[in-house]
């Protein structure tokens, strides 16, 4: 996927790095904080870079998730898709700043063949983009709420999000 398509968000949390990691490189992390995940079931989840697990939104929808770089206590790369079909990249980045740790969560989404390739930058700037984006900001905010409150996110918490609740 072209990079000129990909969108990010960042959050800084009042956590230190290490505690940030502990959670989000624990086997089936997005049952505690995602919003719109109805179980993240681990598939595979060795020390041996072998980490694979799928990912079942409120909807219905499940996607598949395998890690392809892990970059301890700095961050994963993975690509996250339904079983046979096309791949979005998916990059994690933590950054240590004194007691806080920003992190970062950048998707590079497949392009679909639904949209004209003519169309497809208009179609990624007023609806994919801001979709995706809002997306994002939910499941960091879920993680600060996690963090903050050592609770489990309440599904939807944020609002809901017609691609996946």
């Amino acid at each position: 996927m072209k990079k000129k398509f990909s969108v990010s968000y960042k959050i800084i949390l009042n956590h230190s790095k290490d505690e940030v990691w502990k959670i989000i490189s624990s086997p089936g992390h997005l049952n505690l904080f995602h919003p719109f995940c109805s179980s993240n079931k681990v598939i595979c989840w060795d020390n041996k870079k072998n980490k694979k697990d799928e990912l079942i939104y409120l909807n219905g929808l499940t996607y598949y998730r395998e890690f392809i770089d892990w970059n301890e206590k700095n961050g994963f790369d993975l690509i996250i898709g339904t079983k046979n079909g096309k791949k979005s990249n998916v990059k994690w980045t933590l950054s240590d700043m004194n007691n806080h740790c920003e992190i970062s969560i950048t998707i590079s989404p497949y392009t679909s063949k639904r949209i004209n390739k003519f169309l497809y930058p208009f179609a990624n700037l007023f609806l994919i983009r801001p979709k995706l984006k809002n997306y994002l900001k939910s499941v960091l905010r879920g993680l600060k709420f996690y963090m903050d409150n050592n609770k489990v996110v309440p599904r939807n918490y944020f609002g809901k999000h017609n691609w996946f609740s």
